[in-house]
């Protein structure tokens, strides 16, 4: 007898009185209702594995969310509990309260003014996502809201290795597609990611005892384009509040060529530059100058490319020197004519569903091996 997605949830989260993260929900999932989803040995059994030789075991995973999100009362607290501080941000924000600087897996945050940036680090990967960015991200997005000395965010990113950009910033090559070729991405990333670190820089951090939409912890965000920001970086860029791209930056989508769902873009990208070239780019690769007049509708200013540091200084002068007291109440007025929490629940329950094709489809790695060499990568 098939088991009901719902009534599992109900029963995880004992009638929806505690808030539990997608990760642990399929965890507990497997541990109490065998059959639902891959259980601990099966997943670990298929992390050993290259991409191309997965079982796809992980599929039952994304069929059990899908099913969860699309239910409006379900789906809403599933939400809710991604918005939630994680449990180990606590710790780390005392040290950052007190230090004004701290060093994560994947991610680096230090006061500057009234600011606090983000630094996002993965240089030998051009500062692309992965395992090892994921939870030292989020942890530093839980962080930066939650410190009481800043009133607002700054993201950006580091320098990288890269012989052709080496000692120069990138903010960001999108997901490490190396690691999805060679089986080092679970297919719940997607989900931590976008239910969680994506959706916590656009909608802030939730309280347990309000909806996210009445009530949350949440304050501006400005990101700082170097050279390119592309894929999974395009789309953070996408939940900014002010974006400075240096004169030669550029933005892309390349879901083509790599065989996935680029995020939240689908749903988010269009209230920028139109359906017809969020197509454009998302279905045919077109590359986005950041300069251009499609690219000036996601990017608000354009500067020299040796300037970013003087740009940033000023953004963050002239964003906090009259006060940023209404800046929460300002973000959640935008939201609720862009995107209600229930549109973006009903978006990730199609995410769900369809990335997890997407990522065991024999496509993803022919896509990988044509256009990125990926079987001839170093580890």
């Amino acid at each position: 007898m098939a088991l009901d997605p719902l009534a599992a949830y109900d029963a995880l989260t004992a009638g929806r009185t505690r808030f539990v993260r997608v990760d642990e929900l399929c965890r507990l999932a497997a541990e109490h209702l065998p059959g639902l989803v891959p259980g601990a040995l099966e997943l670990a059994a298929e992390a050993r594995r290259a991409q191309r030789d997965k079982q796809g075991l992980e599929k039952a995973q994304g069929t059990f969310l899908a099913a969860v999100l699309s239910d409006p009362v379900a789906g809403t607290h599933l939400c809710h509990a991604m918005l939630q501080p994680r449990a180990d941000a606590r710790e780390h924000l005392a040290t950052y309260e007190a230090k004004g600087e701290l060093v994560l897996g994947g991610a680096h945050l230090k006061r500057q003014g009234k600011a606090t940036v983000l630094t996002m680090r993965n240089p030998r990967y051009l500062n692309a996502e992965d395992e090892s960015t994921l939870d030292g991200m989020e942890i530093a997005v839980d962080v930066a809201l939650l410190d009481r000395k800043s009133e607002l965010c700054v993201l950006r990113g580091d320098p990288v290795e890269h012989p052709k950009h080496a000692g120069q910033r990138v903010f960001g090559a999108g997901i490490n597609l190396t690691h999805l070729y060679q089986g080092k991405i679970r297919f719940l990333w997607y989900l931590i990611r976008d239910l969680g670190l994506v959706n916590k820089l656009y909608r802030g951090l939730a309280l347990p005892d309000a909806h996210p939409e009445t009530d949350c912890v949440e304050k501006p965000w400005v990101a700082a384009v170097e050279r390119f920001a592309i894929g999974g970086h395009c789309q953070l860029l996408l939940t900014m509040d002010y974006v400075l791209a240096a004169e030669d930056a550029y933005m892309t989508l390349p879901a083509r060529k790599e065989g996935i769902i680029p995020g939240a873009a689908n749903l988010r990208l269009p209230r920028f530059v139109g359906a017809r070239v969020a197509r454009q780019a998302i279905l045919a690769g077109r590359r986005l100058d950041c300069a251009s007049a499609e690219g000036l509708k996601i990017c608000d200013e354009i500067v020299p490319a040796t300037g970013m540091d003087q740009a940033i200084e000023r953004t963050i002068d002239h964003l906090t020197n009259s006060g940023v007291v209404s800046a929460a109440g300002n973000r959640r007025a935008f939201r609720v004519g862009e995107e209600p929490l229930d549109t973006f629940r009903r978006y990730m329950a199609v995410y769900a569903r369809e990335q997890a094709l997407c990522h065991f489809s024999p496509a993803l790695i022919a896509n990988l091996e044509r256009h990125w060499d990926a079987a001839n990568r170093r580890l």
